[in-house]
């Protein structure tokens, strides 16, 4: 038989004031640099979440490849649970620099979303972050719940 133990480990990344992360701007500052290890790989991301909707930590959820990522709920609400965070915000980027998501990216929003109100742990936005100069619009991320997609 094999036992395995859960726990969290923090790193602290960097100290600074507090944040609210309040829109999709401030999230895409407190993922920066989360990037730059694999820039032309698709990564998933959660961001947990205190009551106050101030970022406790970031997990990478998957390393996909140049177009995809794999989400599932089961992993992506793992990390939240044992955090005990409050809610959670969803990120991953997209390598062409263009944020405008896919149909799929869609379903998976409405997949977690719904995954989220279940347990409790509500997905505040999910931002697809990409580059300004590639985004048509000019803004370089894309925000679902500005979307009013969530």
């Amino acid at each position: 038989m094999r036992r395995y133990e859960a726990k969290i480990s923090y790193t602290l990344l960097e100290e600074g004031p507090v944040c609210t992360l309040s829109n999709p701007s401030k999230v895409v500052e407190y993922m920066k640099d989360a990037f730059d290890e694999l820039p032309l790989s698709e990564q998933f991301w959660c961001i947990l979440l205190d009551r106050r909707n101030h970022p406790m930590a970031r997990h990478r959820i998957s390393i996909g490849t140049a177009t995809a990522t794999l989400a599932h709920p089961r992993e992506v609400f793992r990390i939240a649970v044992l955090a005990s965070a409050s809610s959670c915000i969803l990120t991953y980027n997209h390598p062409s620099g263009d944020p405008s998501p896919s149909a799929a990216d869609i379903a998976l929003t409405r997949q977690m979303r719904e995954a989220g109100a279940i347990i409790d742990i509500p997905v505040m936005d999910h931002v697809v972050i990409g580059n300004p100069t590639d985004d048509p619009l000019g803004r370089g991320y894309y925000s679902f719940r500005e979307a009013g997609l969530l």
